[in-house]
């Protein structure tokens, strides 16, 4: 009777959303009576944890083992997303686990993955890639090489702090980067990710028109741009998270399968120092 209570006590812990960063998570679990051994965390690997701050708990996910995609036979695209986390992250994440999507959030370290650390855990645990958009967003071409390093590595390092895994991808802000920026990220282990399709979401609200600029603009192979930002004036942002069923329910009418940045890239990719904007071209 009694492991029976034990066993009962940790199964109903696992379906809780813990506030600790992975780093802490088996402490956090001890401390409240469900650890269990070998739990603890590896560098570089994530717990199927989730963030108060989200809009649904981790419990009831339907999981199984996981369809892997060739993107060389199947018309993939990447759904990527600047600016997170913030306060709309959960709602997000919340549509694309109810699509079975998964997608690529490039993060900013200062005001974002620092204040938001148990979303970026979320984002992580549910399969999510989860990169880097530098420390504060500042043109990584209008300042010198060394505070180019410096906003890439404290961004990196912001993140690695959370989940444990350090990001293998930038995306200089503004799409802006040049031969030293590309130099320090060959340096760094790095490529970098632009985009191929963009709604131009941060200047309307327009949900409609988002939807229809991206499913325009989007072919195989492409990488989409979205921005996981609030604008308090409403003159922008506001309009992609309604935007979102459109565009995924209407990329997969077309036959696209939704599928990380990294996996885009697969065989050959991603590779430190070169710039993504879509898939190559098989050679």
């Amino acid at each position: 009777m009694r492991d029976r209570v034990r066993n009962a006590a940790r199964a109903a812990c696992r379906t809780r959303a813990p506030t600790a960063l992975v780093t802490a998570a088996a402490l956090a679990l001890a401390l409240s009576g469900c650890g269990g051994g070998g739990d603890a965390p590896r560098a570089g690997a994530t717990r199927q944890v989730s963030s108060v701050s989200g809009a649904v708990a981790g419990a009831g996910i339907a999981r199984g083992p996981r369809r892997s995609v060739d993107c060389r036979r199947t018309r993939c695209v990447a759904l990527t997303f600047d600016d997170s986390p913030g306060v709309r992250t959960p709602r997000i994440l919340d549509i694309l686990r109810g699509y079975r999507v998964h997608a690529t959030f490039f993060t900013l370290g200062r005001h974002h993955v620092a204040t938001y650390p148990g979303t970026v855990v979320r984002m992580a645990s549910e399969g999510h890639e989860v990169e880097t958009l530098t420390w504060s967003h500042r043109v990584l071409t209008g300042i010198s090489p060394a505070e180019a390093r410096e906003e890439i590595t404290r961004g990196r390092e912001a993140v690695a702090r959370v989940i444990g895994r350090r990001p293998v991808l930038l995306r200089p802000p503004e799409g802006r980067t040049s031969a030293t920026v590309t130099a320090i990220c060959r340096r760094l282990g790095m490529a970098q990710v632009l985009w191929s399709a963009t709604a131009s979401d941060y200047e309307t609200t327009d949900s409609a028109l988002i939807t229809r600029r991206i499913l325009a603009r989007t072919g195989p192979g492409g990488i989409i741009l979205l921005h996981d930002r609030l604008d308090p004036t409403h003159r922008g942002y506001n309009g992609t998270v309604a935007a979102l069923p459109g565009i995924i329910s209407g990329l997969k009418a077309r036959g696209y399968a939704f599928v990380t940045v990294t996996r885009l890239l697969a065989p050959h990719g991603p590779r430190p120092g070169e710039v993504y904007r879509e898939r190559p071209l098989a050679r």
